[in-house]
C-alpha cells in the first residue's frame, strides 16, 4: 500500500505561481512513477507530469515549459511547481504512484484525495 497527501492547492490569480506537494508514505517508492494529474469541473481526468525515480520527467505538451515535476526521494516528497497560471488550470490536482506506458498514458496504482487549485482571471 502506498499512502498520499497533496497539499499546497489554493486561490491565486492568472500568471501566479503555485507549488504542489505530496507526502508519500507506505511501500518503498523506487518501483513506482510518480504523476500528478488533474481534473477540472466537468472534464475528464488528465495526465499533467510523471518522474521517476531517478528522476527523468515526462510532461503533457500542453503543461511543458510552464510545469515542473521533481520529487526528493529521501523525504518522499513529489512536487508540482506551476508557473504563469491560467484560469484553464483551474481544477482538482491529483498526485499518483504508478506506471507510464510505452504510448505515454500513466496507469495509477494509488491516488491521493487531491487538492483544488483555483486560477482566476
Amino acid at each position: 500500500q502506498v499512502q498520499l497527501v497533496e497539499s499546497g492547492g489554493g486561490l491565486v490569480q492568472a500568471g501566479d505561481s503555485l507549488k504542489l506537494s505530496c507526502a508519500a508514505s507506505g511501500r518503498t517508492l523506487r518501483s513506482y512513477v510518480m504523476g500528478w494529474l488533474r481534473q477540472a469541473p466537468g472534464k475528464e481526468r488528465e495526465f499533467v507530469a510523471a518522474i521517476w525515480w531517478g528522476g527523468s520527467t515526462y510532461y503533457a505538451n500542453s503543461e511543458k515549459g510552464r510545469f515542473s515535476i521533481s520529487r526528493d526521494n529521501a523525504k518522499n516528497l513529489v512536487y508540482l511547481q506551476m508557473n504563469s497560471l491560467k484560469p484553464e488550470d483551474t481544477a482538482v490536482y491529483y498526485c499518483a504512484a504508478g506506471s507510464l506506458l510505452s504510448n505515454g498514458s500513466y496507469v495509477a496504482d494509488y491516488w491521493g484525495q487531491g487538492t483544488q487549485v483555483t486560477v482566476s482571471s
